[in-house]
């Protein structure tokens, strides 16, 4: 295995035509899921924020992208899975394709679960079952499609292949194998591939050390990184989660990476370097089962517990793993940020909003906004907060300060 230097610099790989307050990708344009925005209201009326447009969707549990006046999610009705392109201010429909696919609901409701992404003129999109697409984003026409479990030889893994596609140069890399495989944007024919093992459930999390570009990828045993042009594995960390639940994206900051994953495993932080990660600290009481945490200086704000648990917000020292303070019944919920303040989902549609500060939780405002099931992070985008459930019932609230 090679060695790997101790300078890191997680960066934006998105193609050109993104404005500063879009959301292309899962996570943000930064990767992080921290929000630039900073002239958002958060302090609302007891009815919650004004309601820009309402959608339904179809089940499913992805998130939106939001780019260039365009929303982007997916979601499953009648035996077929459909991606949606929705305008980002009004909600009307601008296009939409839909196929055939399996619901999958074993363990859980099944439906769509990962996350589109928006790469300039050009959409990119993977089912679970390994159907890959490339849309023009303007008209919603398939440049390319290919079932690339087929094509690869690479098995689905139990809950179907999740995250998001990273979109780097000419590259579109996705979680599929041990260690990801990449293929070339223009056609989608393989670039390179890893080996025919279950895939995790993250998405790829780009970082740039010495002018060569790298991903880490959740697989079904480990976290890993690899060159992106060659596929080539950098470091991996052994991390068994139950089922392979490796599917919250790691967070990089220097030569430190964190991860977290539920089923009561935890989090550990580790130190890249020369020869193989060594252990900064672990934590058994911060488990991340689905949604990643935020960092905001020297701490972490997730929701720690499992979708069997009465979950909570909690707030992690960055530097020791030390639990600071936890804001209970939050269930799976998840997280996003905006600056130095937190918005905050329960699983059971509760908005909150709030600073994020080691001393605790305080909210400036709660709403009740959605019902059912919410696992899905809200998506902060010019000032919209686009939120939905696992049933598909989007709603969008207006966040802009007047």
């Amino acid at each position: 295995m090679s060695t790997f230097g101790c300078s890191l610099a997680v960066a934006s790989t998105l193609g050109l035509g993104a404005f500063a307050a879009d959301w292309p990708c899962f996570r943000g344009p930064d990767h992080n899921g921290i929000s630039g925005e900073t002239n958002w209201v958060s302090a609302w009326p007891a009815d919650g924020p004004a309601i820009a447009w309402k959608a339904k969707v179809g089940l499913g549990f992805s998130s939106f992208v939001v780019g260039n006046g365009r929303a982007v999610t997916t979601g499953h009705a009648d035996d077929r899975d459909t991606v949606w392109c929705l305008d980002a201010v009004t909600g009307r429909e601008l296009w939409k394709h839909s196929f055939t696919a399996e619901l999958g609901d074993k363990f859980f409701e099944g439906g769509t679960t990962g996350t589109p992404t928006l790469d300039g003129d050009r959409v990119y999109s993977l089912n679970r079952w390994g159907e890959a697409f490339c849309f023009d984003a303007a008209t919603g026409k398939v440049a390319w499609t290919k079932n690339i479990a087929t094509e690869t030889g690479i098995r689905v893994p139990g809950w179907g292949f999740g995250g998001a596609p990273l979109a780097h140069e000419n590259l579109l890399i996705l979680n599929v194998g041990d260690a990801g495989v990449a293929l070339d944007k223009s056609n989608g024919s393989v670039v390179w591939k890893s080996a025919n093992k279950d895939a995790g459930y993250s998405s790829p999390l780009p970082f740039e050390r010495q002018g060569e570009w790298f991903a880490t990828f959740g697989s079904g045993q480990s976290y890993l990184a690899v060159n992106l042009k060659t596929g080539k594995e950098a470091w991996r960390i052994r991390w068994l989660t139950q089922y392979g639940v490796n599917a919250a994206d790691p967070i990089l900051v220097d030569d430190l990476v964190f991860f977290s994953t539920g089923y009561g495993k935890g989090a550990g932080q580790f130190r890249l370097g020369e020869g193989e990660p060594q252990p900064v600290w672990k934590s058994r009481t911060f488990r991340t089962q689905m949604n990643t945490a935020v960092r905001i200086g020297n701490f972490l704000y997730g929701v720690d517990g499992d979708s069997t648990e009465h979950g909570s917000l909690k707030c992690v020292d960055w530097k020791t793993g030390e639990d600071k303070w936890a804001f209970a019944e939050v269930g799976p919920g998840s997280v996003t940020a905006a600056g130095d303040r937190l918005l905050l989902m329960t699983d059971r549609g509760e908005l909150m909003a709030g600073p994020a500060s080691p001393e605790g939780f305080k909210p400036t405002a709660r709403a009740q906004v959605l019902g059912g099931k919410c696992w899905i992070v809200p998506v902060l985008a010019n000032g919209r907060l686009y939120c939905r459930n696992a049933r598909g019932d989007v709603v969008v609230l207006d966040l802009r300060s007047k």
